[in-house]
């Protein structure tokens, strides 16, 4: 069973609109995430109700997902729902004295399908091994855009 909650937190030394740039530029995702290589944003800018397809890669295996942005308030939370294992990644700015604390979750609020359970188990490890490679990829997903945001600053 998925473990309900997942997170690495990362602080910031940037103003919040620096980091939300960054964070809110879903286009820019396959330079961040060691797993997630694309994000392909259907329609125009980026807000509540956008739609995704993101091909995802881990080793010689890729597939494709899509999803839903469900949470946007700019220069605090973004996240987005995978329709495929109902899955919840999400990005949350805090501002703190020194920048901003940004949070990553993976969040799975009911269950993940069946489908995900089978290949999370049968392809990746099981699940045990795979979140902690995911918590792994968090942390190296804010790693980079902590680079990216502090590199921004004025």
């Amino acid at each position: 069973m998925a473990a309900p909650l997942i997170e690495e937190s990362i602080e910031i030394q940037a103003t919040p609109q620096q980091v939300w740039s960054v964070v809110s530029d879903l286009k820019r995702m396959g330079e961040w995430s060691p797993q997630c290589k694309k994000m392909i944003i259907r329609g125009g800018d980026i807000g509540l109700g956008t739609r995704t397809i993101n091909i995802n890669r881990r080793g010689p295996l890729v597939w494709p997902t899509t999803s839903k942005v469900i949470r946007f308030q700019p220069d605090k939370e973004l996240g987005f729902r995978v329709v495929e294992n109902r899955t919840v990644w999400s990005y949350t700015l805090t501002e703190t004295p020194n920048g901003v604390t940004v949070t990553e979750r993976r969040e799975v609020p009911t269950t993940t399908t069946k489908i995900s359970s089978v290949l999370v188990d049968k392809l990746f490890g099981g699940e045990k091994s795979f979140e902690a490679e995911l918590k792994l990829g968090m942390a190296e997903t804010l790693g980079k855009i902590k680079r990216a945001a502090e590199s921004s600053r004025a």
